[in-house]
């Protein structure tokens, strides 16, 4: 919860003068997220609630808006929109894949050059990007394809690039299938 997350985010912000990123689920946390972080991330699956990307704009940090599965890349221009009805321009969007068919997300480079035709950055999120969703009781994810899917992105020239990082994957209490483990992360980085 905020009461326990708020002060860790401060922690990392004072000990390693990294900015912070994080995701919000409702307008409530907006305002109270926004004094701890310098990036208020919407999640996919949110990315159409006017209410919250309204809330987002009005912290004036930046709001990066990770496309839903569902939508077109140049569909997000609604959702900039959005967040610009408030007066803030701080937008980034994340392509994370889009839903083929009932098992697999797939990065589409199209979408990719879609959204940078909406004049904001575009960030690829290299490894949710890799989630096979509806494969049994969780998640699945396929992270040998994480690179090749960062490397389209490069050569797409994308703004950044977001990666979901482990010591130990098979622990993470979310998401550990299609992460990276942690000491594998440099040569990622190396090759890219």
């Amino acid at each position: 919860g905020l009461e326990a997350s708020l002060p860790v985010f401060d922690k990392i912000k004072k000990e390693l003068s990294i900015p912070i990123l994080t995701d919000i689920h409702n307008t409530d946390q907006c305002s109270i997220v926004a004094n701890h972080v310098d990036v208020l991330q919407i999640p996919a699956f949110l990315c159409r609630q006017t209410d919250l990307l309204v809330a987002a704009g009005h912290t004036w940090k930046t709001v990066n808006i990770k496309k839903g599965q569902f939508i077109d890349g140049s569909k997000m221009i609604h959702a900039i929109n959005k967040v610009r009805s408030t007066g803030n321009n701080k937008i980034m969007v994340t392509e994370r894949g889009s839903m083929f068919g009932m098992g697999d997300l797939v990065v589409d480079p199209r979408q990719i050059v879609d959204m940078k035709e909406l004049g904001v950055p575009v960030i690829l999120d290299c490894t949710h990007s890799t989630q096979r969703p509806n494969s049994g009781n969780t998640t699945d994810g396929q992270p040998k394809y994480t690179l090749p899917i960062a490397k389209v992105g490069k050569a797409l020239g994308v703004d950044g690039y977001f990666f979901e990082v482990h010591p130990n994957p098979s622990a993470a209490w979310s998401d550990g299938s299609n992460m990276i483990q942690l000491d594998k992360f440099e040569q990622i980085l190396k090759e890219l």
